[in-house]
């Protein structure tokens, strides 16, 4: 192992403590998106001590911000993902029955308490690595808010903070530890749908009214036919957040809510366009206006496979994650609350992931403490990130560590529970320590990094990014 290696590993052994610290302190001040101003401040002022260079308020978002740190003249900039947004409802203490510390507060139910950690961890590891062998190149941390809402990087893409970077770094706690090599997610459209009508007397004069809620309804029905004529693989989903107060007044102002998405960005524009158009029809239809509120779009993302490739290699040289007696009682514990079905489920899907013939056995019954291989086949995920639009900008490589059990349902109490606990904290240990080794195989190594912007360069064809956000949205 080189030396810059083995100086980043030392300085995370010495400093887990006070990472461990900060991922706790974050889990316990709990922030939904475009809120996040304790854990950024917490972050950002850690890397402000550290001499870093901080620009705030990066596209438009108070809690987002761009932290970097230059040595020497020239080298390549690499960059490292941090988010630090909670979930709204997902309040729990450490234990293994749903036990809230605020009634209906947020909570880390995706663990993204540890995500931002570990990632500054990590470029903390490599500036010091990066000063002590005087090597020359520039790290970076993002610090991306609003994940959750596929708000966050897409404003800071459109912001253009990422075209400085030769390359990029990502992770997720997950339930198990492997990279990305392959795969992808979908391309998707946030948007909400206004109609106003004319509020009169449902019982005594309907005939006056133009009800709002018609214009949605009769919406969704197209849209509900057109769902027929759309490739298999798109998904149009949708809520009505505004419906009317009371069934004998006709409603003058309703919204309904879609997410539009498709494997690829194009096929996301081509679907949008016509559900603009049945929102034209809905209200000539209903005799209302309209007007159409663009909260957010995202891209399908791009794996690099050759950064892929080393952040396999260098989960492997550090060696997994050990867990503790402690840690499988409270895991089991864990477990043993979720539905056996879903349980199943999940295992399933976590199979998808990997290479075919990985065993019972690898994965672990409750908790995951190997290197994992990923499958070579192109899986396609069925949610969607931002973490995508950063792809489509810059080679970036994905991994996961094991932060839950195996079975524990995404966004839940559950999980809540395990990244506040130490099974959270070993794995993102783990997390800081595989990006702080490839950030160093992307800055010494010229070959390295030459193959994934080679590989990169004929996954986009050459095309520059274009933001898909239209240019009078905001983030919110």
């Amino acid at each position: 192992m080189s030396d810059i290696k083995s100086l980043a590993l030392s300085y995370l052994d010495q400093a887990q403590s006070a990472l461990n610290e900060i991922a706790i302190d974050i889990w316990h001040h709990p922030e939904i998106g475009l809120q996040e101003k304790f854990a950024s401040h917490r972050l950002a002022d850690v890397l402000a001590e550290e001499g870093f260079e901080i620009e705030s308020g990066v596209g438009q978002m108070p809690t987002a911000f761009v932290a970097s740190w230059r040595n020497g003249e020239g080298g390549p900039t690499i960059g490292i993902l941090g988010e630090y947004d909670a979930l709204p409802g997902l309040s729990q203490n450490v234990c293994a029955e749903k036990s809230p510390v605020v009634n209906g507060g947020p909570g880390h139910g995706c663990g993204h308490n540890l995500f931002g950690t570990a990632s500054m961890g990590a470029v903390l590891a490599i500036k010091r690595a990066l000063q002590m062998t005087h090597t020359s190149g520039k790290i970076v941390f993002y610090g991306c808010p609003a994940e959750e809402t596929l708000v966050g990087k897409t404003f800071m893409a459109r912001a253009g903070v990422f075209n400085q970077l030769d390359a990029a770094l990502a992770w997720h706690p997950a339930n198990v530890n492997t990279a990305s090599v392959t795969g992808s997610s979908l391309a998707m459209n946030s948007f909400k749908v206004n109609f106003y009508g004319m509020a009169a007397h449902a019982g005594a004069m309907p005939h006056m009214g133009r009800s709002a809620l018609d214009g949605c309804m009769l919406m969704d029905v197209g849209v509900n036919y057109l769902r027929e004529h759309i490739i298999p693989e798109a998904r149009i989903h949708s809520v009505i957040t505004s419906g009317g107060g009371a069934p004998n007044v006709v409603p003058a102002y309703a919204q309904i809510w879609y997410f539009v998405r498709a494997p690829k960005r194009h096929q996301v524009a081509e679907i949008y366009a016509r559900v603009l158009d049945i929102a034209k029809g809905a209200a000539l239809m209903s005799g209302t206006t309209h007007d159409i509120e663009f909260l957010t779009g995202c891209y399908e993302l791009l794996n690099n496979r050759s950064i892929g490739e080393l952040m396999l290699a260098n989960m492997r040289a550090v060696g997994g994650i050990k867990f503790d007696a402690a840690d499988y009682e409270l895991a089991r514990k864990l477990q043993a609350t979720v539905p056996p079905e879903m349980r199943a489920s999940d295992t399933e899907m976590t199979r998808k992931h990997l290479a075919s013939g990985t065993t019972a056995q690898e994965m672990g019954d409750v908790l995951c403490e190997n290197v994992l291989t990923p499958t070579d086949h192109h899986e396609l995920m069925p949610g969607s990130t931002e973490v995508a639009d950063v792809s489509q900008i810059t080679p970036t490589g994905n991994l996961v560590t094991a932060c839950f059990p195996h079975g524990t349902p995404g966004h839940s109490w559950q999980l809540t529970a395990a990244v506040g606990s130490s099974i959270g904290l070993k794995g993102m240990m783990f997390a800081a320590q595989t990006l702080a080794l490839t950030a160093a195989d992307l800055i010494t190594n010229p070959a390295a990094l030459a193959k994934a912007k080679a590989e990169f360069a004929l996954a986009t064809g050459g095309r520059s990014y274009v933001t898909p956000l239209p240019e009078n949205a905001y983030p919110h």
